[in-house]
């Protein structure tokens, strides 16, 4: 009925997806199959933490900036009251409420305390075009002082 052909391919493909399907089991439920997914899992889990963890942060940096804010608010608030206080009781003589500092000048502008700030130095300046600089190997030594002839010369 069938011939020996066609029952020999048919085994033949019978034990090539068996050993494929073997296989693919047996990687599924070996211990190294189950460690890497196993990972796998941890790995995911470590996201999520990682990815909570975050928008905690932000949430909470949020929540600071917002907190700051109102107590800004709250002190220009205070201060205004005292200052609005101060000048009606002193008769105008008193400090100037904040929402009126500062109008008549341009934001841009550079205030002219702030206008000639210099950054400290690490070395120090000549003072004339004349002067040994600190790097001069004589910088500081007086060679016409008579103290130094005295010296004896250091020995190494």
């Amino acid at each position: 009925m069938y011939s020996l052909t066609i029952v020999i391919v048919g085994a033949a493909a019978g034990l090539l997806a068996g050993i494929g399907l073997g296989m693919v089991l047996g990687r599924r439920s070996s211990a190294a199959g189950q460690k890497y997914r196993e990972v796998e899992r941890k790995l995911d889990q470590v996201l999520q933490d990682k990815k909570a963890y975050e928008d905690e942060v932000v949430e909470h940096f949020s929540d600071t900036a917002r907190l700051l804010n109102t107590l800004t608010e709250s002190y220009r608030e205070v201060h205004n009251h005292l200052a609005k206080g101060a000048t009606d009781l002193c008769q105008g003589n008193g400090p100037v409420a904040m929402d009126r500092v500062g109008r008549d000048r341009d934001p841009s502008e550079i205030p002219p305390d702030l206008a000639n700030i210099q950054p400290p130095l690490d070395y120090a300046p000549k003072t004339s075009p004349d002067e040994k600089g600190m790097l001069n190997e004589e910088f500081g030594l007086d060679r016409n002082s008579p103290e130094a002839g005295t010296r004896e010369p250091v020995k190494a």
